[in-house]
C-alpha cells in the first residue's frame, strides 16, 4: 500500500472507529457530555489521561500510515511491522490510550458510567489482541514479531524504550 493510500485510511479509521469509540459511545453514555459534580482540581486532572491518550492515539496512528504502511483497520493492516515511537514501550499503545482517553473524561465529567466503559474497552480489547491480532502478527511477520513480543510489554510500558537488536 502506499503512504497517500494508508494515509488516508487510517485518518477515516480514525474518525469512523476511534471517532465513535471515544467520543460518540461517552457522548451517548453521558446523555450529552452532562458533567457531574465532583472536586473540581480532581475532574481537571482527568486532562493528563485525556490529552496524553489523544496523542498516543494520533502518534500511533500516523505510524500505522508512514511507518507500516497499513492502517489500524484489520482489513487493511500494515505491511511492515511498526516497533517505533509508543510501540518501542509498549505493544499495544492504541488500546491503552483509548483507555486513558476514555479515564480521564471519566474524570473530567465526573460520570463513573465512562470508567466502566473504559474497562469494558479494555477487556474487549485484551480479547480482541489475544485471540485475533498476535496469531495474525506472528503469520505475517514471523520471527521478527516474536522477538519484539519477548521483549515489549502488551499492556504496561516498560521503562526505557526498547532497541531491536535483531
Amino acid at each position: 500500500m502506499r503512504k497517500a493510500s494508508a494515509a488516508l485510511g487510517t485518518a477515516l479509521f480514525l474518525v469512523v472507529v476511534s471517532g465513535s469509540a471515544s467520543v460518540l459511545v461517552p457522548w451517548w453514555l453521558t446523555g450529552g457530555w452532562r458533567a457531574g459534580h465532583w472536586w473540581p482540581p480532581l475532574r481537571l486532572f482527568g486532562l493528563l489521561p485525556l490529552a496524553a491518550g489523544a496523542a498516543v492515539i494520533l502518534d500511533a496512528f500516523a505510524r500505522f500510515a508512514l511507518e507500516g504502511l497499513g492502517t489500524p483497520a484489520p482489513v487493511a493492516p500494515p505491511t511492515r511491522l511498526v516497533v517505533s515511537g509508543p510501540y518501542r514501550y509498549l505493544r499495544n499503545p492504541i488500546y491503552v490510550a483509548v483507555v486513558a482517553v476514555l479515564t480521564g473524561q471519566g474524570l473530567l465529567l465526573a460520570r463513573p458510567v465512562l470508567f466502566a466503559y473504559a474497562a469494558c474497552a479494555w477487556v474487549v480489547s485484551w480479547a480482541f489482541v489475544r485471540w485475533y491480532e498476535e496469531p495474525g502478527l506472528v503469520r505475517r511477520f514471523g520471527a521478527e514479531y516474536e522477538r519484539y513480543r519477548r521483549a515489549v510489554p502488551a499492556w504496561w510500558p516498560r521503562h526505557r524504550a526498547w532497541r531491536d537488536a535483531g
